[in-house]
């Protein structure tokens, strides 16, 4: 059976030791994005309609960034550009209260097609 373009659309999720405001300020934040994230920098905080830059120490980069929605402490989604070059995928990261003191983070990546190349790198966005 054929893969369509939506079956490489994923979420994954863990819950942290901490509460949503501070998983979320870990992602808004660029210096505190860069120690557990971008390793080869961030530039620009995540912010309703910003343009950050993000550069990895594996990938070559930098990245562009676009961010659709900011909704401090709850919701960060954004659009980067689709591995091939050609259009974007969008990243949705929620952070849901879970008892006082920990919250349950979500990241959801659609956009990805049924091709070999995609498969790869949706698996390898999966994996961290």
């Amino acid at each position: 059976m054929p893969l369509s373009d939506s079956d490489l659309d994923f979420t994954v999720w863990a819950i942290m030791d901490v509460p949503p405001a501070r998983a979320y300020e870990a992602v808004a934040d660029p210096a505190q994005l860069q120690q557990h994230f971008t390793m080869g920098g961030a530039q620009g905080r995540m912010q309703t309609d910003a343009t950050v830059t993000w550069e990895f120490a594996d990938f070559p980069g930098p990245f562009e960034v676009d961010v659709i929605r900011a909704e401090p402490p709850r919701l960060l989604e954004f659009d980067w550009g689709h591995p091939s070059g050609q259009g974007t995928n969008r990243v949705t990261f929620t952070f849901d209260p879970v008892e006082d003191v920990r919250c349950k983070v979500s990241v959801a990546e659609t956009g990805w097609t049924a091709e070999k190349a995609d498969l790869q790198a949706a698996y390898g966005n999966c994996m961290g």
